[in-house]
Order: C-alpha cells, then sequence, then structure tokens
C-alpha cells in the first residue's frame, strides 16, 4: 500500500507536474512551428526559384535524399531557438539579474590568513594552521539602503 502512496506522491508534485505541462506545450508550439515553416515559409522561399521547396530531393543508387524536408527541420528548429531565446531564456535572465541587484550580500563569517591564506575567522588574532599573529578584520562597512519603490 506505501508503494502506492509514494507514486501517488511522486506523481503529483509541483515539479513533475510543470515538466509535463512544460512538454506538452512545447510539443504543440513545435507543430505549430513546423506548420508554418511548412505551409507559408518554404512556398515563399519557392517563389522566388520557382520550384517546390519540399518536395527537393535527389537520388543516389535508389535512396531519396530529401533537402527540402531536412531544411523545413532546419528552419524549424532555429524559429524554435530564437522564440525560446528571446521568450524564455532572456526574459529570465534579465529577472534574475533584477534580483540579485536587490539581494543583500551577507558579510563573511572567514577570511583568509594573511601569511598561509587558510581561511580564518573574522574575529581570529592568531591563525589556528600557521600560529601567526593577525590583526582583527575591520568591520564590513554599512551599505546604504536602495531607494524604495
Amino acid at each position: 500500500m506505501s508503494l502506492f502512496k509514494g507514486f501517488k506522491t511522486f506523481l503529483v508534485r509541483g515539479n513533475l507536474v510543470d515538466l509535463a505541462v512544460a512538454v506538452v506545450i512545447g510539443a504543440a508550439f513545435s507543430s505549430v512551428v513546423q506548420a508554418f515553416v511548412k505551409d507559408l515559409i518554404t512556398p515563399l522561399i519557392g517563389i522566388f526559384g520557382g520550384f517546390s521547396f519540399p518536395a527537393w530531393s535527389f537520388r543516389v543508387n535508389g535512396s531519396v535524399f530529401q533537402i527540402g524536408e531536412f531544411l523545413n527541420s532546419l528552419i524549424s528548429f532555429v524559429l524554435i531557438a530564437v522564440v525560446v531565446f528571446f521568450f524564455v531564456v532572456r526574459p529570465v535572465a534579465l529577472l534574475l539579474e533584477q534580483i540579485k541587484k536587490h539581494e543583500k550580500t551577507a558579510d563573511p563569517d572567514t577570511r583568509p590568513c594573511p601569511f598561509c591564506r587558510n581561511e580564518i575567522s573574522t574575529q581570529a588574532t592568531r591563525c589556528g594552521f600557521c600560529t601567526s599573529d593577525v590583526a582583527v578584520a575591520p568591520a564590513a562597512p554599512v551599505e546604504a539602503e536602495t531607494a524604495r519603490q
């Protein structure tokens, strides 16, 4: 009985559900982009050359090489990559950058010993590794609070 309970917990976890939704949306988006390329972009390219772009192929010893279909897939991939970059990756990076700007950095608890370079407490007066006398680290300056939004 606990096996099924653990499996149920695994299935309803937020990350798994989010991943499943992302895969379904990604597949649907991919099919839309592929149809866009196959039905609109490549026929426009074919107008200028006077040939059927998707049917572009050649034969070698009975084997058919579908160059047009490959180029359709390549154009679809590039369009999906552009959309993902500009509408997902870049906005998330900008958002994370803004969050990092507003995070207060914590004062360090340790510092390197000026003699042996091992990490020692900021309040230490003697290094525990090389037993050298060291000065207490000066207190970190208090940062002015950023403008309120």
